[in-house]
């Protein structure tokens, strides 16, 4: 099984939250996690909040988001389909950040591995799986 993990799920596992152990044995059961490199940005900018607005040590900061690039097998250049994300992020009225997740999921074959309940509600309308 391949999984595209977003940075909800990947922030969950790596602060180790209510949902961590499910992720994380699902994690652990894939053939391959990918990610688009979208997740960079965006991993980054969660432990950037965390660090802005919950009183978080930078240098926890900076061990979590170490941890949370370490988790995919794979990054896939957002370059090689923003063509297709555009158009899907048209169609479902979803921003093209989050298509992104979506559109790699579809082209793999993948399961996609979010929290984001509006996002998960999407994909499953457009044929992708989702955990």
């Amino acid at each position: 099984m391949i999984i595209v993990l977003d940075a909800s799920a990947a922030a969950e596992v790596v602060l180790n939250r209510t949902k961590a152990g499910a992720l994380s044995e699902l994690l652990a059961e894939a053939d391959s996690v990918i990610v688009p490199s979208l997740y960079i940005a965006e991993i980054t900018n969660v432990f950037w909040k965390y660090y802005q607005h919950s009183d978080m040590p930078i240098n926890e900061c900076e061990q979590y988001l170490n941890t949370a690039l370490l988790i995919p097998d794979e990054v896939i250049e957002i370059n090689e389909f923003a063509q297709e994300t555009l158009t899907a992020a048209g169609m479902t009225g979803m921003t093209a950040y989050d298509m992104f997740y979506m559109v790699l999921a579809r082209r793999y074959n993948a399961h996609l591995m979010t929290l984001d309940k509006k996002l998960k509600s999407t994909a499953k309308k457009q044929g992708v799986r989702t955990l």
